[in-house]
């Protein structure tokens, strides 16, 4: 559990937009961002002599001793393998592991745990969703994404589309820096009955806009269209709601929300899922076998075949009662806040081209920015020096970077143990790097 913050402190002036910094320190809890880096053993160390500042959050996410904890516990207590065992530590391990699968699905509001599968991570989910779509598509079919995906909501879709005879086609990009997010407009034309899937983005990982995901689903909907959302950069930076959404599939990792790597989840509508067929077979995941054939357990257990991941699901269920108790609308305002202000202040470097939202926009939890002169590598490499982690490089989007006439960019993402000061410490290793390299 998240300490008790501490009393109130008085924070420092800051030549910076007030709201922005009112955003970061106001409230009942003052200095509760702060104290939740005592929860996290990783950031208590120092990177070439410099105080770890991790800001690369949009990759992995760190965690939180509560969730180290449970993983150690299990291991140490309660290891086993699930379902088919009827002594103690089994049937231990069973209710560990179904247990979780309960406790995900009320932090997502499925509304039945039968609706949750668990996988490696988000990609697999998108893969298990997209093979077996793909079995029922057809030539003139048309599948539907964005051309801000990540790979990994991209890819398979672009496989299904080769398997089926489907057609792929993108709703567009606004802006030369993607600033203008979705053209809405061109759903009109684009979104027909044609389309039998649409796919896309909950925040992307490289503009950090937040897409109006409600709509795409409903609109989605309308025309007879699957919903599928890439939610691995908004799940645990705020609220998640797949009822209130209307989604019909919704994948993400757990290593993105303070649990552990190798574990994600795909959630999909009870109905959906019933139908769909399983893209692994195996043992787990059948009722009866005889030499002729099998046959398949309902959903989810016909989606988990073999050994499940169980330690790690169980610490992603403490994942999401660190979450929960943190209290998700506050990490939303928490990331909002820190890539608005990072967005200010980065915006006073010479010569920095940034993507995504302009100011006052829809932003959540990262900033990704471009120097003409200094190659993104160039930067991540020096600024480590400072003991800044950064991300550089094309954030498995290469089709958006081509578009926006890039290959990389260095991006900054944020998370619920990041404060306005490592902005300070990351603003001031970027000008070192740009004098360093002639263009400040």
């Amino acid at each position: 559990m998240p300490p008790t913050p501490p009393p109130k402190s008085t924070p420092t002036d800051r030549a910076v937009n007030p709201a922005l910094h009112s955003a970061l320190v106001a409230g009942p809890a003052a200095d509760r961002w702060k104290n939740v880096r005592a929860d996290f053993p990783i950031l208590h160390q120092d990177v070439h002599g410099k105080p770890l500042v991790y800001l690369d959050n949009a990759a992995t996410a760190h965690k939180p001793r509560a969730v180290i904890d449970a993983l150690v516990r299990f291991y140490e207590r309660d290891n086993s393998n699930v379902h088919r065992g009827l002594h103690a530590l089994s049937m231990r391990a069973t209710d560990a592991y179904e247990g979780a699968r309960a406790r995900v699905a009320r932090f997502i509001n499925a509304a039945d745990p039968s609706e949750i599968i668990f996988t490696r991570g988000t990609t697999e989910s998108v893969n298990l969703v997209a093979r077996s779509v793909a079995a029922t598509l057809r030539p003139g079919d048309v599948i539907l994404c964005t051309e801000m995906e990540h790979h990994s909501n991209l890819v398979p879709w672009q496989q299904a589309a080769r398997a089926s005879g489907a057609t792929l086609e993108f709703v567009p990009v606004l802006g030369t820096d993607a600033e203008g997010g979705l053209d809405l407009a061109a759903l009109d034309a684009l979104l027909t009955p044609h389309v039998k899937v649409f796919a896309f983005t909950h925040i992307s990982n490289t503009l950090g806009c937040i897409n109006p995901v409600a709509e795409l689903c409903r609109r989605a909907r309308a025309v007879g269209a699957l919903s599928v959302i890439d939610a691995a950069q908004s799940i645990g930076h705020g609220p998640l709601d797949v009822r209130a959404l209307g989604a019909d599939y919704v994948a993400f990792s757990g290593h993105k929300m303070c649990g552990p790597t190798g574990i994600g989840v795909l959630y999909g509508r009870r109905a959906l899922l019933d139908k769909l067929a399983p893209d692994e077979t195996g043992g787990g995941m059948v009722v009866t076998v005889d030499y002729a054939g099998a046959k398949w357990k309902p959903a989810p257990e016909r989606f988990e075949a073999g050994t499940p991941n169980v330690a790690d699901a169980v610490a992603l269920g403490a994942a999401c009662d660190y979450l929960d108790a943190l209290g998700r609308p506050e990490i939303a305002r928490h990331d909002e806040a820190l890539a608005a202000l990072a967005y200010e202040k980065l915006s006073a470097l010479p010569g920095i081209r940034l993507l995504g939202p302009r100011a006052g926009g829809a932003r959540r939890g990262l900033v990704s920015f471009a120097f003409a002169d200094v190659h993104a590598h160039d930067i991540v490499t020096f600024a480590d020096e400072d003991g800044v982690a950064l991300r550089g490089g094309h954030h498995c989007n290469q089709p958006l970077m081509r578009k926006l006439g890039l290959t990389s960019t260095t991006r900054a993402s944020f998370y619920v143990y990041n404060t306005e000061q490592e902005i300070d410490v990351l603003v001031a290793s970027l000008r070192r790097i740009l004098k360093f390299f002639g263009s400040a």
